[in-house]
C-alpha cells in the first residue's frame, strides 16, 4: 500500500513538472519575440541592456522555449527518466531564486515565464516554482518510478519529433505572425471598449447640503430645492472596477503632437496603421508593397498611418530610402511591439475594430485598381481560418505521437506475449523430455 501511494505521488509529480513546463514551452514558441521582449526587459534591469543586442535575445528566447518544451515532454512520456529528473530540477534552481529576487525587487512586472497567455505577478511566479521546485525534487529522488510510456529504445524518435515539432512553430511565427495571438490587439479586438474600465463599479456624486443648521448628504436622483445651500461633494467609487485592458495606446501626429487617438479610433471607414516600432531596424526590402498599400489606400480614401517610436531622424531616414509619403504618427514603443510582432507590420482597423494583421513577409497583395475592401477577402476578420489552423497543428502534432505510442506498446506487449509463451513451452519441454 505504500508503494502504491508514493508511486502515486510521484506520477502526480510528474504529470504537474510536465504540464507546466509544456504550457510554458509552447507559450514562448508561439510568441518568441515576446519571450525576446521580455529578455531585454530582464537584462535592463541588471543593468546588462547593452549586453543582449535583439538577435541574442531572439537566439536566447527560442532555446529556452524550446528546451522547457522538451522537458516538460520528456517527463510526460518518461523519457531518459534520470536525465530529465536533473534537468528540471536544475532549472527550478536556478529560477526560483531568481523569481524570489524578481518578487522582493519588482524591477519588472512580471516574469513571462508563460508569455502572454497567463500573466502572474512576481509572487505569484514564485510560488509557483516553489511547488514544482518540491515536484522536481521528488523526481529525481524517485525517478525510477515514473511511469514509462514510450519503449525505451524508441525514446529518441519521440524526442526529436518533439524538437522539430517546436522549433517549427517558432519558426513559423518569426516568419509570419503567431499562430495564436494572446495578446489584446488580437484579430477581433474592439480597442476603445478594451481602453476602457471594466466591472459593475461606477463612480457616485454625493452631495453635502445645508438647511436651517442640519446637514445631510444627497445624491443627484434625490438632490433637493433650492432652499438648500451647497456645503461639499464627494466622488466614490461603488462596486468593483477592473483598469483598462489597454492603457497606453496613444497616438500622436509627427512633428505637430497632436492626439488623434480618438480620431484614428472612431473613423467608420478603413484604417491602415502600417507600425513599425524601430524604423531604424525595419525591413526595408519590401518597400514596394508598404508605398503600393498607401498608394491603394490614397485612390480608395481610407486613412493611412505609419505608427513609430522612431526620433525626428530616424523618420527622416526611412522617408529618404523608401521615398515613403504616407503620414508619421509616434506611439510608444511597447505598445507597437504588442501590436504585431514584426518590425514593420500592417494592421487594419474600421472603428476601432482590429479586422486584420500582417507580417512585412506576407502583406496584401492590393494596388490602385483593386476593389474597395468590402469586396475582398481583406475587409472581414476572418476567425475560422485561424482555428482550423492552429486545429491541424495540434492534429499534425497529437496524432503521429498516438500512433507511434500505440504502435510501440503493441510491439512492447507482442514482444512480453512471445517471451512467455517460449518459457512456457521451455519449461514444458523440460517436465517432459524426449525419450
Amino acid at each position: 500500500m505504500k508503494q502504491k501511494l508514493l508511486w502515486l505521488a510521484v506520477n502526480m509529480c510528474r504529470l504537474i513538472i510536465a504540464v507546466a513546463f509544456i504550457f510554458s514551452g509552447l507559450a514562448k514558441v508561439i510568441d518568441p519575440h515576446g519571450t525576446e521582449y521580455k529578455i531585454h526587459d530582464y537584462a535592463e534591469a541588471f543593468g546588462l541592456g547593452h549586453l543582449m543586442p535583439s538577435v541574442l535575445a531572439l537566439i536566447l528566447s527560442i532555446s529556452l522555449a524550446i528546451f522547457e518544451f522538451r522537458i516538460g515532454f520528456c517527463v510526460l512520456f518518461g523519457i531518459y527518466r534520470r536525465f530529465t529528473s536533473r534537468a528540471a530540477l536544475a532549472f527550478m534552481l536556478v529560477f526560483t531564486p531568481l523569481t524570489l529576487y524578481l518578487a522582493l525587487t519588482n524591477p519588472i512586472s512580471d516574469c513571462g515565464c508563460f508569455g502572454d497567455a497567463l500573466v502572474l505577478s512576481n509572487w505569484q511566479t514564485f510560488f509557483k516554482n516553489i511547488v514544482l521546485l518540491g515536484c522536481a525534487v521528488v523526481l529525481v529522488r524517485w525517478h525510477q518510478k515514473q511511469l514509462r510510456v514510450i519503449s525505451e529504445g524508441r525514446q529518441w524518435i519521440i524526442l526529436i519529433y518533439a524538437q522539430i515539432f517546436a522549433l517549427s512553430v517558432a519558426l513559423y511565427a518569426l516568419w509570419r505572425l503567431p499562430v495564436y495571438d494572446f495578446r489584446p490587439y488580437r484579430v477581433g479586438a474592439n480597442l476603445p471598449e478594451l481602453m476602457q474600465p471594466s466591472g459593475d463599479g461606477q463612480y457616485v456624486s454625493s452631495f453635502l447640503m445645508e438647511k436651517e443648521g442640519k446637514q445631510e448628504w444627497f445624491t443627484t436622483e434625490d438632490y433637493p430645492d433650492s432652499t438648500w445651500t451647497f456645503v461639499d461633494t464627494k466622488t466614490e467609487l461603488v462596486g468593483e472596477l477592473e483598469p483598462p485592458v489597454i492603457d497606453n495606446f496613444t497616438i500622436y501626429t509627427w512633428p505637430e503632437g497632436e492626439d488623434i487617438t480618438e480620431i484614428v479610433l472612431s473613423d467608420p471607414e478603413y484604417t491602415f496603421l502600417f507600425i513599425a516600432p524601430s524604423l531604424e531596424n525595419a525591413d526595408d526590402g519590401h518597400m514596394d508593397a508598404y508605398n503600393r498599400i498607401y498608394e491603394y489606400a490614397n485612390a480608395h480614401a481610407y486613412p493611412f498611418y505609419c505608427l513609430t517610436s522612431s526620433n525626428d531622424a530616424g523618420i527622416a531616414r526611412w522617408q529618404d530610402l523608401t521615398g515613403a509619403e504616407y503620414p508619421f504618427c509616434q506611439t510608444d514603443e511597447l505598445t507597437l511591439k504588442t501590436m504585431v510582432r514584426s518590425n514593420p507590420g500592417l494592421m487594419l482597423l474600421k472603428q476601432g475594430v482590429v479586422i486584420a494583421k500582417w507580417p512585412y513577409t506576407d502583406m496584401p497583395d492590393l494596388k490602385e485598381v483593386s476593389p474597395t475592401l468590402e469586396k475582398t477577402e481583406y475587409g472581414k476578420p476572418d476567425y475560422t481560418s485561424k482555428t482550423r489552423f492552429i486545429v491541424k497543428l495540434l492534429l499534425w502534432f497529437i496524432i503521429p505521437l498516438v500512433v507511434i505510442t500505440i504502435l510501440d506498446r503493441t510491439w512492447w506487449w507482442t514482444t512480453i506475449q512471445i517471451n512467455r509463451r517460449r518459457k512456457l513451452k521451455k519449461k514444458s519441454e523440460n517436465k517432459n523430455p524426449v525419450s
